[in-house]
């Protein structure tokens, strides 16, 4: 039996319609997955599984949430100990909670990204590629950042992002 994370890229279903996160715990539980746990209201799940493959996780519970919630989103998923080692790994470890986010990319990140990226940093903000995922301290609030236009799926593909209060708290659930 291993342990997962799952990012849902967007809980956010239509005119105001959020998940309801029992909703999505039990969405996994009738999906087989044992001891389905979600931290806070954003799409953020831990459950125990019979070791399926990454993409198999990944095509179950969008179909299931498709089936679910009448909406299509991205999940990212992550096996307990690729978590802890992105959470292990965060270069900007001296960042205020909320001002570092990473974005959990599906398909490891180019370091090429960056050059991209760079002109829309402005002087405080950060950022790095640590195994495939993308990780920005933006120094301040990440709602004023210019880089917040340029992070999607259009642009770096599918990913989801999470600050690293998020990050620490799933890393916590995850348990010694």
């Amino acid at each position: 039996m291993a342990v997962y994370v799952a990012l849902l890229h967007s809980i956010v279903l239509g005119a105001g319609r959020r998940v309801v996160m029992s909703e999505l715990r039990a969405m996994a539980a009738d999906l087989g997955f044992r001891n389905p746990q979600t931290l806070v209201a954003t799409g953020n799940l831990v459950f125990e599984g019979d070791n399926p493959s990454i993409p198999d996780i990944e095509n179950m519970l969008e179909t299931a949430f498709s089936a679910s919630f009448g909406k299509s989103v991205d999940i990212i998923v992550r096996e307990a100990g690729a978590w802890r080692r992105l959470a292990t790994n965060n270069p900007f470890a001296d960042g205020i909670g909320s001002d570092v986010v990473v974005r959990v990319m599906r398909t490891p990140l180019d370091p090429s990204v960056l050059d991209m990226l760079s002109d829309r940093r402005s002087g405080s903000e950060r950022i790095a590629i640590v195994g495939g995922d993308l990780w920005v301290n933006f120094g301040g609030k990440p709602s004023l950042s210019r880089l917040l236009s340029v992070l999607t799926t259009k642009r770096l593909g599918v990913g989801t992002l999470r600050n690293w209060n998020t990050v620490r708290g799933l890393d916590q659930m995850l348990g010694p």
